[in-house]
């Protein structure tokens, strides 16, 4: 039976192999390379935090624009059928109150990626530790074949003739 330090490297690798799979979908997607190769994009491509923040940006405020949207649908039915002066206060109120949700979306947003990367960065920084201990506990330390010849030639110092001198 296979002990559950390897039968969890087996698991990491297969969802290592998942995930570079999907990424080798997303990245070979024209669309995606289109997008990548513009000004935006390579803007973007270079700051990866700013990047997160505007991606979890655009996820949290879909609910709120499509109940905005939505409200704006049904004052456009209501103004057809002759209140044109309700369809401009309910406008106004859920833009003012839209702005103010966008707002603290964009705060939340910063937050929720500042929390994002720091788990990056942990999970990165002890995973990356495990696996050096991991390789360094069954070796010796490593030195380079370099010190290891300077180190026989202090010990043991000879002379021309091949005779022993300390």
């Amino acid at each position: 039976m296979a002990s559950p330090e390897t039968a969890g490297g087996e698991k990491m690798q297969e969802f290592q192999k998942q995930i570079n799979s999907v990424m080798r979908t997303i990245n070979s997607n024209s669309k995606v390379v289109a997008f990548m190769n513009s000004p935006v994009g390579q803007y973007l491509d270079e700051r990866p935090f700013l990047s997160l923040s505007l991606l979890v940006f655009i996820a949290l405020s879909a609910v709120p624009v499509g109940l905005f949207l939505t409200v704006i649908a049904g004052t456009a039915v209501t103004a057809c059928l002759g209140l044109i002066i309700l369809e401009g206060i309910v406008i106004a109120v859920c833009g003012v109150a839209l702005l103010c949700v966008l707002c603290g979306l964009v705060i939340l947003s910063f937050g929720v990626s500042g929390v994002l990367s720091l788990c990056y960065l942990a999970i990165s920084s002890i995973l990356n530790y495990l696996h050096t201990s991991r390789l360094l506990s069954g070796a010796r330390p490593l030195t380079p074949p370099d010190s290891q010849a300077e180190d026989s030639h202090r010990r043991r110092k000879v002379s021309k003739d091949s005779t022993h001198v300390d």
